[in-house]
């Protein structure tokens, strides 16, 4: 039996996103029931054989889900559908065509920003904002440039790159993903609201 996702609209959009890789597999599920209730997990892991990386995005899709979290796979939105993915993460090209899913674009650019607003995607993920360990020594957008690209963006956008819970609430952004900050094992747990 297919998993059914829930609706997709803005207002549903996850603001926290766990970028998945492969330096914090054995932290992967821990890192997942530490986010809020309600955020989004991306699975990357492009390190594993087509066959492992199938198993294991069933094993985090299904932690995940039980947790109220919306999983997003890192491919074609052909893949994504195939997989029972509740979305498809990556660049403007990969994800012009296929199924009717969340889909989430990368962008570094104002000509990426432009690609994203002519595919309609539903969402931009916004980077590097800050340095990353994920790419040491890349020019990063740093606030004043991150706020004018986002300011283009006809969808939402959620910041990526050295982001933490502070530096988002610096930015002064509402939707923000990360990989090294959410999966610390010594992570302050998010507030609980009621």
């Amino acid at each position: 039996m297919r998993h059914r996702h829930p609706p997709f609209s803005c207002d549903t959009l996850p603001d926290v996103w766990l970028i998945t890789d492969a330096r914090m597999d054995d932290r992967l599920e821990a890192a997942i029931d530490r986010l809020p209730r309600g955020s989004g997990v991306v699975f990357r892991h492009y390190h594993l054989p087509a066959a492992e990386r199938r198993a294991r995005f069933r094993q985090i899709a299904r932690r995940a889900r039980q947790r109220g979290h919306r999983v997003v796979l890192s491919g074609s939105a052909g893949q994504a559908w195939r997989w029972n993915a509740g979305g498809a993460y990556g660049g403007p090209c990969a994800l012009a065509k296929g199924p009717a899913l969340l889909r989430l674009v990368t962008a570094h650019s104002l000509r990426e920003i432009g690609r994203a607003n002519r595919l309609r995607a539903d969402a931009v993920l916004l980077s590097p904002v800050f340095p990353t360990r994920s790419h040491p020594g890349a020019k990063t957008l740093g606030a004043a440039r991150f706020r004018l690209l986002a300011s283009r963006a006809l969808v939402p956008v959620i910041a990526l790159g050295g982001m933490s819970r502070q530096r988002a609430a610096a930015l002064k952004v509402r939707r923000w993903a990360a990989i090294e900050s959410l999966a610390q094992p010594r992570a302050r747990p998010f507030p609980i609201h009621s």
